[in-house]
């Protein structure tokens, strides 16, 4: 009789090329991240369907659809349950569930089916001090050309804030465009961070610089980036 061994995965992190798998999901078969090259994505775990948790974040999830489709993001979903468990909880939702003014609420992303749990065990959603059955909320920023960008872990108990799974996804995007980082509780419009001189003669003519640039230090300088040029290179109106 032959011995099996049990496939292990590393954990996947920030710059690393996104694992491929191929899934079956609730809007047909996949193949991850191939299929989204070009576009960010934001590929998320949930523990369970038909939980309360995990129903008010999928309902948040497709309220928002549009709005993280015009940043150029795609939604996909994963749990371990099987496809015909995901297609009668996305039914009940529109049907049943009325939440936060949020009524008649159609999932069109893909919900993936993982009962084997391959995928969640590839992007490590799986967490033993959490469940050895159910995969965390996990959630997996991948750009364009499939490096991951962004890794976020939440418990079981706690839903996550979409406002800041945005922010996120706006944010990577200026950094990108613009060459910058951003600073604390940044949203478009608040000044972004340039990068740090590489040089003392760089940075003195920094601090010495007249232009909108504004340095509190040589290695801590910011400029002025509207709101409109933000949004008009990252949304697609």
């Amino acid at each position: 009789m032959e011995n099996t061994v049990a496939q292990t995965y590393v954990m996947p992190r920030i710059g690393e090329k996104a694992p491929e798998f191929t899934a079956v999901t609730t809007q047909g078969t996949i193949n991850f991240p191939a299929d989204y090259k070009g576009s960010w994505v934001i590929l998320f775990s949930h523990p369970a369907d038909f939980t309360p948790v995990c129903t008010s974040e999928f309902m948040t999830f497709a309220t928002m659809e549009k709005q993280f489709n015009e940043a150029n993001t795609k939604l996909v979903g994963l749990s371990v349950d099987g496809l015909y468990s995901h297609i009668a909880w996305l039914r009940t939702i529109k049907e049943k569930i009325e939440y936060k003014g949020m009524k008649d609420v159609e999932v069109t992303f893909p919900l993936i089916e993982d009962i084997t749990m391959e995928v969640a065990s590839k992007y490590g959603m799986i967490q033993p001090g959490e469940s050895n059955t159910k995969a965390v909320r996990a959630v997996f920023v991948i750009d364009p050309k499939g490096i991951i960008r962004t890794i976020i872990y939440y418990p079981l108990s706690m839903g996550r804030n979409f406002a800041e799974l945005y922010r996120v996804i706006l944010a990577l995007q200026t950094a990108d465009e613009f060459n910058v980082a951003t600073p604390a509780d940044w949203m478009p419009g608040d000044d972004v961070i340039v990068p740090t001189a590489g040089s003392c003669g760089v940075a003195k003519q920094r601090m010495e610089s007249k232009d909108e640039m504004h340095c509190y230090d040589w290695f801590f300088c910011t400029k002025k980036l509207d709101k409109e040029t933000v949004l008009k290179k990252v949304l697609k109106k």
